[in-house]
């Protein structure tokens, strides 16, 4: 008998209960009941978070019945964005994102809706009169659906 998703997802909501700045980025419950946890916050996830989870989580499956891993990790900074609270979390950071007509965009997230989020970025673009190049903002609104895939991009001459 495998381990159910529906009732670790139980489990992991009500151990959310009590720490409501945690969120289920990803799970997976692979071949041999290897139970695979992604979480992320609204703050940082600290190594105690993952240890609480996980506690929560085994203490309430029987092991008698099943025999299971799991492992509780938190999304690293280099881990692609797949839900919508994670780019809340990223307001106002620079982002790297493929849409869904492979168009590659490096661009500061400046807002975040229930279905979207907008962009913006700075290029170089031909003067529409005369020769040589001008500077102009450009912004970009894209529905959920239209990212195949976001990051976080790491900025470490940050002053």
């Amino acid at each position: 008998m495998a381990i159910e998703k529906e009732l670790v997802l139980e489990l992991i909501d009500k151990a959310l209960e009590t720490h409501d700045h945690l969120y289920v980025v990803d799970l997976e419950i692979l071949q041999g009941s290897q139970i695979q946890l992604t979480i992320d916050g609204d703050k940082d996830v600290s190594i105690q978070d993952c240890i609480n989870l996980s506690r929560a989580i085994e203490h309430n499956l029987d092991r008698e019945e099943e025999d299971f891993s799991l492992d509780v990790a938190s999304a690293g900074a280099t881990s692609p964005i797949k839900i919508p609270r994670q780019y809340r979390k990223n307001l106002n950071r620079k982002l790297e994102v493929l849409t869904s007509e492979d168009e590659e965009i490096k661009a500061d997230l400046i807002e975040v809706t229930d279905n979207s989020i907008k962009l913006q970025w700075k290029q170089r673009e031909p003067k529409p009169v005369g020769k040589g190049k001008r500077t102009v903002q450009k912004e970009k609104e894209l529905l959920f659906d239209q990212i195949k895939k976001a990051k976080v991009m790491i900025n470490f001459n940050k002053k």
